[in-house]
């Protein structure tokens, strides 16, 4: 697929320095050492160096940014390089989809949909995909190949459940979704009960998980179903790769969380919230909308305030975090320093 600098110039709402008839055929990153009939995006100042070495095509840039170097690129000059380059990135995937993706369409065999299975016109179910009594598959809904679908599950439109997800029964999931392989949804949340004698008696779980419009659930993550009610995750959240999420959890619409987390049953995060790689949290705990959390933090107590940053384990805010590390980093010089007056005392 070709296009001219003009023609995505036009699509991004940018304007092109140069010639802007050169045709692309591929999109790079700018630190790709070989990059022809290719356009890319600067954003990231300490990847300025490359802007100058490239042999890119064309790179989308700021439009605030001076360059120090001549460039022998062209420029599509925009007001924000990040955010264009991801509207052409999305328009790529649309154009791909139609190529590729929307051509899918029937039931491959070997697979089974149960006659008490209802699916939508334009789906597609992949070979040895298991379809469930009582399940109501909407249209364009995408099952790859062996993926399990339990009993009176529901999917919504458009959304697409990747080879090997397993998503148990009564879950519902909305439209738009996007579940990625090795995902688990709806599997028992850990409830145990200790016995006098010492052993854990098994507590039925007997809700479900439901997702909203819009989620997407990253390869291997898994959210257990809830004990009673549901376990909700809100619209246009996107939750990465190895991520768990334990019952009756229910986490709060445009909310992002990095790889590896591990998040609690009960526990309740707000809505546009920010949490990096492997951040615990303890059950029961609620978080205000707004919150970012540093990466490995640990969290055991609320975060009542929204717009709150916080980092560390036990995780607090960051500001205070910050001046209590500078003094943890001199504490072998203050133990030094405490010995030579102790000696001289």
């Amino acid at each position: 697929m070709k296009f001219t600098l003009q023609q995505i110039a036009q699509l991004i709402g940018g304007e092109v320095q140069g010639d802007a008839s050169l045709e692309v055929d591929k999109l790079g990153k700018i630190d790709e050492p070989n990059l022809p009939k290719s356009i890319c995006f600067l954003a990231n100042p300490k990847y300025e160096n490359y802007l100058y070495t490239t042999n890119a095509t064309a790179v989308i840039i700021n439009r605030s940014f001076q360059p120090k170097k001549e460039i022998n690129s062209a420029l599509i000059v925009v007001d924000d390089a990040y955010s264009a380059f991801t509207r052409l990135l999305k328009e790529y995937e649309k154009i791909k989809n139609a190529l590729y993706l929307n051509q899918k369409k029937g039931i491959e065999q070997p697979s089974f949909v149960s006659p008490q299975a209802q699916v939508g016109e334009g789906a597609y179910i992949g070979a040895f995909a298991y379809v469930s009594a009582g399940c109501k598959i909407g249209k364009n809904v995408k099952i790859y190949p062996q993926a399990y679908i339990g009993e009176n599950v529901s999917i919504g439109d458009n959304s697409i459940i990747y080879a090997g997800a397993k998503i148990y029964v009564d879950t519902q999931i909305g439209q738009n979704c996007i579940i990625h392989s090795g995902a688990v949804i709806g599997a028992d949340g850990f409830g145990f009960a200790p016995q006098a004698d010492g052993s854990y008696d098994n507590i039925p779980q007997l809700g479900n998980v439901i997702l909203e419009d819009n989620v997407s659930i990253g390869a291997n993550t898994t959210i257990d179903r809830a004990t009673m009610g549901s376990t909700i995750i809100r619209k246009g959240t996107k939750l990465d790769n190895l991520i768990q999420v334990g019952h009756n959890a229910e986490i709060g619409e445009n909310t992002v969380i990095a790889a590896q987390a591990g998040i609690s049953g009960s526990t309740k995060i707000g809505k546009n919230c920010m949490v990096g790689g492997q951040v615990g949290f303890a059950g029961h705990l609620k978080i205000a909308d707004n919150t970012k959390i540093g990466a490995q933090s640990g969290l055991n107590t609320d975060i009542k305030d929204s717009g709150s940053v916080i980092i560390g384990s036990p995780a607090f805010e960051v500001k205070g975090f910050m001046k209590s590390w500078i003094i943890f980093r001199r504490l072998p010089d203050l133990q030094k320093r405490i010995e030579q007056l102790e000696k001289k005392n």
